[in-house]
């Protein structure tokens, strides 16, 4: 389709007399990968939250799969699967018993939820037995949350620090799902500290800072002259600061 698959333009967000969110504009084409960058406190959860309809915009607009916020919301939020910063999960139900939940709430009818709960449980290696999910890990939590987004085979991921507390097989199987997603249509819209997993992953990127937005584009736009994305991102947000050295250190 011609509609991206998020439009924002002027997006601002404030707490108090403090802007979180500073006049932002994107655009993230169908199909892509993208990855959202900034330091901590830079505005990128405040940016997912508004993106999601869980906090209200103070201005601007927001337009995801070509439908507005907040006037079809509801149509929205058929269409995306969210896996947010904070693991938001039932800890009182199984991993099965959630996801079950989730799908039906998406409009799955059940027998179709529980086939598509025990798939997906098996496919990211989580226990199908009466485990609840307050006994299970942060990285087993990040699974079942990743599991959950992806129930309704939604068209957009909405994914903030998706892979935080993940061990490193969890998050090998994680990355390979989110590739497959990316093949076969879907736009995944990605927040990550680990740089170098979003160097692997996304195919554009763009760097919020103090709520704004300082630089966007392809990987090979950013990383001149050959430098790694880490390097890109220090110059970019970084650049002025130098570590001051301790003579005892």
């Amino acid at each position: 389709m011609s509609t991206p698959a998020i439009l924002v333009r002027e997006l601002r967000k404030y707490y108090g007399s403090k802007a979180a969110v500073d006049g932002v504009d994107l655009e993230v084409p169908r199909g892509s990968f993208f990855g959202f960058l900034g330091p901590n406190g830079a505005g990128k959860s405040t940016t997912i939250r508004m993106l999601t309809g869980l906090i209200p915009a103070d201005s601007g607009s927001i337009e995801i799969l070509g439908f507005r916020l907040p006037e079809q919301d509801l149509e929205i939020k058929r269409r995306i699967g969210l896996v947010p910063d904070e693991s938001l999960l039932f800890d009182r139900l199984t991993g099965a018993e959630f996801l079950e939940f989730v799908g039906r709430m998406y409009g799955l009818n059940r027998p179709t939820a529980i086939e598509r709960a025990g798939d997906l449980l098996e496919l990211f290696q989580l226990q199908a037995d009466r485990k609840m999910i307050g006994e299970y890990s942060k990285g087993m939590r990040k699974r079942v949350a990743m599991a959950a987004s992806l129930i309704h085979h939604p068209e957009l991921f909405l994914m903030d620090e998706p892979f935080e507390g993940v061990d490193a097989v969890g998050a090998r199987l994680m990355k390979d799902i989110l590739i497959d997603q990316v093949k076969r249509g879907a736009t995944i819209f990605l927040t990550s500290h680990v740089l170098e997993v979003v160097e692997r992953l996304c195919d554009r990127v763009a760097i919020i800072n103090d709520g704004r937005i300082v630089n966007s584009g392809t990987l090979e736009d950013l990383r001149a002259g050959g430098e790694s994305l880490e390097d890109a991102f220090v110059r970019i947000v970084g650049a002025g600061h130098q570590m001051e050295r301790l003579d005892w250190l």
